[in-house]
């Protein structure tokens, strides 16, 4: 299988890192900045261009990796698809063009995999299971806190440099899909929403994007609320479910999910193990995620598994953002 990696910087090293962990040889890489692809070629030994259509016609590659920023998604999607090409893209905030996609994809016999890297956590796989297996009960109410402090993202180049920084784009923003994605991968879909989003506090090259998100979902019979920050000066994921059989409380920072059951007043601590981190990396962002993600990505190709998202979903969990932002504007509730 030949693939290509366009865009390298720090999701295209990593997809590389995953590719070649995968055993993938022919790796090829597309990035119009001339310093990313030295960098890659040296540190990767793998063949890069500085043209898309000179990678794509001299690679004569099977599968994109599309690594740029999410306001540009679109433009490598729509080139996957003309060139018949399967595609993994990674998360994105921007709808451009999706319906289009949705529509042209039904006609083709293409993998087309949406990023939805927390699916893969170890965690989140044993949330699944608990959840499914009723053992907390009737559910009550679910509070999620994902934070992260913007300038530690890159630390190698400065907040107004890249994406995070445009409020299309911006940091919180795009991570709210990215936790929505698995929790309504759990949950489902709320049938209304309401939240508030803004600028807190002040930081270098952030001015114009906001930087906290709070959102209500309303699931009729329980409620989750959940917050998104780009301001947490440690980088933290904490959720607590309420349900009337036992409570479950999940810390990342301590690779265990914690189940409280009243009838033993105990605590029960089911351990997972989440490996190492690249170098540069939050410890709790563990390379196998990304890894994992691939390889799913590949069993897709391959026929031997199905992709876990879908452009379809991936529209969805948008239009779930799209309405938490309507909201804050309009001051109510909307209906989804």
């Amino acid at each position: 299988m030949n693939v290509l990696v366009i865009g390298l910087g720090s999701m295209g090293k990593r997809r590389i890192r995953c590719l070649q962990a995968l055993n993938v040889n022919n790796i090829y890489g597309f990035d119009p900045r001339e310093d990313r692809r030295i960098e890659v070629e040296n540190a990767y030994s793998i063949k890069t261009f500085d043209s898309f259509s000179k990678a794509c016609n001299e690679t004569n590659s099977e599968a994109f990796i599309i690594s740029v920023p999410p306001d540009i998604h679109h433009q490598y999607i729509q080139a996957a698809i003309d060139g018949k090409r399967h595609f993994f893209v990674e998360a994105s905030v921007v709808d451009t063009g999706m319906e289009k996609f949705i529509a042209e994809l039904k006609d083709l016999d293409l993998v087309a995999a949406p990023s939805t890297t927390l699916q893969f956590h170890p965690a989140i796989k044993m949330l699944h299971e608990i959840v499914e297996s009723k053992e907390l009960g009737t559910i009550s109410n679910i509070l999620l806190h994902s934070g992260q402090y913007l300038p530690d993202w890159h630390t190698y180049e400065k907040v107004s440099e890249y994406y995070v920084s445009n409020p299309v784009t911006g940091g919180a923003r795009e991570i709210v899909p990215f936790e929505l994605g698995w929790l309504t991968s759990i949950f489902g879909y709320p049938y209304r929403v309401c939240g508030n989003y803004r600028k807190t506090i002040s930081i270098e090259g952030a001015e114009q994007i906001d930087d906290t998100y709070n959102c209500l979902l309303d699931y009729g019979d329980f409620l989750a609320n959940i917050t998104v920050d780009v301001v947490s000066r440690h980088a933290s994921r904490r959720l607590l479910i309420n349900g009337d059989l036992k409570q479950l409380v999940w810390d990342w920072d301590f690779n265990a999910i914690n189940i409280f059951n009243p009838v033993t007043n105990q605590w029960d601590q089911r351990a997972y193990e989440m490996k190492e981190a690249a170098d540069g990396y939050c410890a709790n962002i563990g390379e196998n995620m990304y890894i994992d993600e691939i390889r799913n990505f590949i069993e897709a190709i391959n026929g031997t598994n199905v992709f876990v998202n879908s452009i379809e979903n991936d529209l969805r969990i948008l239009r779930l953002l799209y309405a938490i932002e309507e909201s804050d504007r309009n001051s109510r509730y909307v209906r989804l």
